[in-house]
């Protein structure tokens, strides 16, 4: 008889503990949706394209590499390519390498939104963009622009603690790499202008970026650009400031290796 009560006693826990649980974790599910409908209300939802495979930068974009994602609404709208707008994007070409998935936003796009007007829309978010004075030979013989990925090399007179400069206290420096440049002078990808005869080349950096280019700018000395490759994603690590001492130094060294690389 006992043996039966304590049989009927863990049935009846065994039931009260999945009844509990069941009502746990309905309860759970109902404070998500009560949340996800809060946020939706809040900041709603929208369909995005999205690259259907990982695409290198300068790829010719097809409808059968374009796929579609929901996503959060904020910060979306009027930056990320939506469905109805596939037909302006198909046969241009990306301006940097995606990942499978990533959402397609207009600043991707070589060209930009062609029913936005200025710069702003082309700046990707949380990025920002900064002009600098650099024309000629720095920006190599005025052919850098818009779209292109460059580096950005800084020649300094630094000052002594007394304020004093001594001849020959010249440093060069890489202060960026890789940084893609949205206009020279008043030419952008979607504005289209005479690529020669410009004096400042705007630059999409990072908030704590564009403070050091704008620092760099007030200091003695001036900033050349380097073109790169646009397929080309190397990060240098590890490049010291060069001054005479440093020339001195390494430049058999550099010239042994490059002649090692052309194979002679």
């Amino acid at each position: 008889m006992s043996k039966n009560i304590i049989l009927v006693v863990s049935l009846m826990s065994g039931i009260a503990a999945a009844f509990l649980a069941r009502f746990y974790i309905g309860e759970r599910e109902r404070a998500l949706n009560r949340d996800r409908e809060d946020f939706n209300r809040r900041y709603g939802e929208v369909d995005v394209l999205c690259f259907k495979n990982d695409t290198p930068a300068g790829t010719g974009l097809a409808k059968s590499d374009l796929g579609v994602k929901t996503v959060p609404a904020m910060g979306m709208r009027g930056q990320a390519v939506t469905e109805e707008n596939v037909d302006d994007i198909i046969g241009r070409k990306t301006v940097l390498g995606h990942a499978r998935g990533d959402v397609v936003f207009w600043s991707d796009i070589e060209g930009g939104n062609p029913g936005e007007r200025g710069l702003s829309g082309d700046i990707k978010r949380q990025m920002r963009a900064i002009s600098i004075n650099c024309s000629g030979a720095a920006s190599v013989s005025g052919i850098v622009k818009a779209n292109d990925h460059v580096d950005v090399i800084g020649t300094f007179t630094f000052p002594q603690a007394d304020g004093t400069v001594r001849q020959g206290d010249v440093v060069t420096s890489t202060i960026l790499q890789n940084v893609l440049v949205l206009a020279t002078g008043q030419a952008t990808a979607k504005l289209e202008g005479p690529n020669r005869g410009y004096s400042t080349v705007t630059l999409e950096v990072s908030p704590r970026e564009a403070e050091m280019l704008a620092f760099a700018e007030q200091m003695r000395g001036k900033l050349v650009l380097t073109l790169r490759n646009r397929n080309d994603n190397s990060f240098e690590r590890e490049l010291p400031p060069v001054d005479y001492a440093k020339i001195r130094e390494e430049i058999e060294t550099l010239n042994l290796k490059r002649q090692q690389k052309l194979g002679h």
